[in-house]
Parts: structure tokens; sequence; C-alpha cells
């Protein structure tokens, strides 16, 4: 079961984890044993609450297909089990980033003594600007 908050889980029902070959050079062993995770979560038919699947879905995000199932491949690791770790972090990272909600801009208007400082910095910057003129004699 993958923990992501007190009230949300995964059900390990939900998650396929698939053992395959890693990809890359590791000699012999690389060529025999299979380390790297395929792990694969099916957003619309899992149990998660509405708001994280419509989250989720709304995410464009590459490991996400358009399907709305999550595709992760763990290989960093030579050991299968923290593969499976390294795959499972992700896979509720990526469902934490989608619940972070970013605070809505407010707009602001200048304050009257910004307002005054600025042209009061426009007219000094005018002023030096006109000494700056050919001399007459």
């Amino acid at each position: 079961m993958l923990e992501l908050s007190r009230n949300v889980a995964i059900p390990d029902s939900e998650l396929e984890l698939t053992a395959i070959r890693a990809q890359g050079a590791g000699g012999q062993h690389v060529n025999k044993t299979s380390t790297a995770i395929h792990l694969r979560f099916d957003i619309r038919a899992s149990s998660l609450p509405e708001y994280y699947k419509e989250r989720l879905l709304a995410l464009n995000h590459h490991l996400i297909t358009a399907d709305g199932v999550v595709i992760i491949k763990a290989q960093e690791y030579r050991s299968q089990e923290l593969n499976r770790e390294a795959a499972l972090a992700r896979l509720a990272a990526l469902i934490r980033q989608a619940m972070v909600v970013e605070k809505t801009r407010k707009a602001t208007k200048p304050t009257k003594g910004a307002k005054l400082r600025r042209l009061e910095g426009k007219a000094r910057k005018g002023a030096t600007k006109a000494l700056r003129g050919k001399v007459r004699t």
C-alpha cells in the first residue's frame, strides 16, 4: 500500500509492477537479471478521490499517457527492490505535485507615494539630461 497522506492511500492491487531488464552498460549482470521496474497506474480506474483524479488528468506531464495511465520506469539501481521503492516514490511525488494549489495572483495598484517618487525621479533625470546640451556662448 502506497501512503500519500493520512486519508489517502493506493492499494497494491491498483499498481502493476513488472520486472524488466535494464538498459545500458553493465556487463554480464545486466544481461541476465531483471532489475528494472516498470510501474503502471491507471488513474481513472483507481480508488483515488475524484478531486485527485481530476487534478492528475489535467496535469500535462510526460509520465501520464492520453489514456490516463501513469508509466514509470525505474532502473537507477542494480537491485530490483531499490528500483521498486524508487518507482513508488516517484509516483507518490507526482501525485503530491498535482495536489499543490498555487496561490492566485491579486493585482495591486501602486501607492500614491510610489507614484510621486516615480514622477520626481523622472523630473530629476530630465533635468540632468537637459544640462547635457551644447553650451551656448
